[in-house]
């Protein structure tokens, strides 16, 4: 079964075909971020005219190197929430006009859902139920994934996502957006134990985060030496950072898995393409006896294949909409369509 899968969440203009959920045929992806590097983030206006511009084209280049054409698409997946509602409604309406023009099925894929099954492409013998960390620019969560479409959050940011923690101090260090790859490289040169920075915990849920704290401490910290006319080693305060923001997400995943009974863990999501992230879970894993899996890291920004992934398990699932289908900026998992 061929599925075309469409992503316009943020500022990536994705598609891609997917075969039996696993197999990908084509992953085309515009990216905008030299535009919204001008800016320092994602403008949603300029994002939302870039899907427009783009998205036929794109959609099109997956066909084509899928060497595919819409006869041989047995559905169309397309992301429908969460997001910036101007680029995901690019996406939907895009979707829904190529289902009923086609009469091809058209199945909601949520994104978070979608970040996971990144996971069943770059690993095909993952299978549910285990335990999930999706970290990205816009969510942080701990999830069990029950099955290939039930899920229950575990544990999830209260303010600020890991992805946005990064950038945001990226920034106030002078890092160009988005700053993630940045920070990763600085770390590499830099001393992890040079700056004792926050682990902040929340009240109410042990497993969620919280990392508004840890980016206003290294904010503070930056803006004081320049006060003090000082000089920050940067590369030094970039591995201090990643070290404890690593360390936030692996103990939390890991102290969950262990109360939960879960032996096998994934990562997915933009974060998890970094090196602290994936090399600190990696061992933690490894330490405690736990299987670990993560996607290969062309998957683990916003894509299409991940899109088209979801979207045959959902289709299977049963999971249709028709063209009353509406973006929706804001939606946890737990809701999907």
């Amino acid at each position: 079964m061929k599925i075309l899968g469409i992503e316009s969440s943020c500022d990536e203009t994705a598609a891609a075909v997917v075969e039996d959920g696993k197999a990908v045929l084509s992953n085309i992806i515009a990216s905008q971020i030299d535009e919204h590097k001008l800016y320092g983030g994602v403008v949603p206006e300029i994002a939302s005219r870039r899907h427009c511009e783009n998205i036929y084209t794109v959609a099109e280049n997956a066909l084509s190197e899928a060497n595919c054409t819409l006869n041989d698409i047995d559905a169309v997946a397309v992301t429908y929430a969460p997001g910036l509602i101007g680029a995901l409604l690019v996406g939907v309406s895009f979707a829904k006009g190529l289902a009923m023009d086609t009469g091809l099925p058209l199945v909601p894929v949520h994104h978070i859902s979608g970040h996971i099954a990144a996971n069943y492409i770059s690993n095909p013998n993952l299978e549910p139920p285990y335990l999930a960390l999706v970290v990205s620019g816009g969510h942080s969560h701990i999830i069990e994934v029950l099955d290939y479409t039930e899920y229950r959050i575990v544990g999830r940011t209260r303010d600020d996502a890991a992805g946005e923690c990064f950038d945001k101090v990226a920034r106030t260090i002078g890092y160009p957006y988005p700053g993630g790859k940045s920070v990763d490289e600085a770390s590499k040169r830099g001393d992890p134990d040079a700056y004792i920075l926050p682990h902040p915990n929340v009240a109410g849920n042990e497993y969620d985060f919280s990392f508004s704290g840890l980016k206003t401490a290294v904010i503070n910290l930056v803006h004081n030496a320049s006060q003090r006319g000082e000089t920050v080693n940067c590369d030094d305060l970039c591995a201090s950072f990643q070290k404890t923001i690593s360390e936030i997400l692996v103990s939390k995943t890991i102290k969950a898995a262990y109360d939960l009974g879960y032996k096998t863990i994934a990562v997915s999501g933009g974060v998890s393409a970094n090196s602290g992230v994936r090399s600190l879970l990696s061992s933690e894993c490894n330490k405690n006896g736990f299987e670990f899996f993560c996607p290969e890291l062309k998957y683990c920004g916003d894509n299409g294949a991940m899109i088209a992934s979801q979207g045959y398990f959902d289709f299977l699932a049963g999971k249709r909409a028709d063209e009353s289908l509406n973006a929706v900026a804001t939606l946890p998992i737990t809701e999907i369509y």
